[in-house]
C-alpha cells in the first residue's frame, strides 16, 4: 500500500492511498490532479473521504462522484457535496481492496464538525493537527481544539501524521519565537529548510515529532506557559488557557524573516 500527495492549489495536499488496482482520495479540493494520477497508474477509485466542508477539501467531489460512481463518506454533521455516508466517532469504514479499516475520530475546533481517519500508524486529520502547528478555530471554540488535539497525541507516537496543508516552514517561525532554546525544535527547522529546498514535501510527521516540536502540543510546558503569560500580561491559569492565547497569537503573528 502508498500513500502519496497530490499537489493541489497553492499548498494544499490531496492523499491518495492506494495499491497496484485500487484508491482512495482523501480531500480533493479539486478533481483535475486526481483523475490525471488515477489514469497515470491505471487505477480504480473505490472511495472519496472527507474531514471537514471548507471547499478547499470538497471541491472535486461531485466531479470525482460523477466520472468514477464512488461512494463519499464525510461528516456527519457538515454538509459535504455529494456525501453518501455521514461518519460519527467509532465508525469504521472497511476498505478490504486495500486491507485497510480507517476508524473515525470526532475532532471539531477548526469546524463544528471536523473529523479524522485513523488505523494502526496512519491518522488522516485534515485542518486540525499540523506539523508544528495547528488549524484556526474557525466553527469551534479554544476548548474543543484543545481537547481535540489531546485526544490526537493519545494514540500511539509513531502514528504517521498526514495533514492536508504545507504549512511547516511557516509554522517553524511562529515556534521558534515561542520556544527558542528547544533543540530540537532548531533541528527539524534545519531538516524542513533542506526539504522545502529541494521541493519535497514535509509530510507526513509522526506524534512523536510533534510533541517534541510543536508549541500547540506542548501547553503545559514551562517555555510556552512562559511565552503565553508574556505575550498576554498576566498569569494564565490553566493549559487551555495557554493553548487559546498562543492559537490568538498565531492568527496575527507576522514573522521577521530576512
Amino acid at each position: 500500500m502508498k500513500i502519496n500527495p497530490i499537489h493541489a492549489f497553492k499548498d494544499n495536499y490531496i492523499w491518495i492511498i492506494h495499491n497496484e488496482k485500487y484508491a482512495v482520495i482523501i480531500d480533493p479540493g479539486i478533481a483535475t490532479p486526481v483523475i490525471e494520477y488515477i489514469r497515470q497508474y491505471h487505477l480504480k477509485l473505490i472511495a472519496i473521504l472527507i474531514t471537514h466542508h471548507h471547499h478547499d477539501h470538497t471541491g472535486g467531489n461531485l466531479e470525482l462522484s460523477q466520472l468514477f460512481r464512488v461512494q463519499i463518506y464525510g461528516p456527519l454533521k457538515e454538509t459535504i457535496p455529494g456525501m453518501t455516508d455521514g461518519l460519527e466517532e467509532g465508525n469504521i469504514i472497511s476498505l478490504p481492496e486495500l486491507s485497510l479499516n480507517l476508524t473515525v475520530l470526532d475532532i471539531p475546533g477548526h469546524t463544528a464538525g471536523h473529523i479524522a481517519y485513523y488505523d494502526s500508524n496512519h491518522l488522516f486529520c485534515g485542518d486540525t493537527l499540523f506539523s508544528c502547528g495547528c488549524g484556526r478555530i474557525f466553527e469551534g471554540t479554544a476548548q474543543q481544539m484543545y481537547h481535540s488535539l489531546k485526544k490526537i497525541t493519545a494514540l500511539p507516537d509513531q502514528t504517521q501524521v498526514y495533514c492536508t496543508h504545507e504549512y511547516t516552514l511557516s509554522n517553524i517561525h511562529f515556534a521558534t519565537e515561542i520556544d527558542p532554546t528547544n533543540s530540537l525544535l532548531t533541528e527539524y527547522a534545519n531538516k524542513v529548510r533542506m526539504l522545502r529546498a529541494n521541493n519535497k514535501p514535509t509530510i507526513p510527521t509522526t506524534l512523536a515529532i510533534e510533541k517534541s516540536i510543536n508549541p500547540f502540543l506542548r501547553c503545559e510546558h514551562p517555555a510556552i506557559i512562559n511565552a503565553a503569560n508574556q505575550h498576554a500580561e498576566t498569569q494564565l491559569s490553566d493549559a487551555i488557557s495557554v493553548f487559546s492565547e498562543i492559537r490568538k497569537w498565531k492568527d496575527h503573528y507576522q514573522p521577521n524573516v530576512h
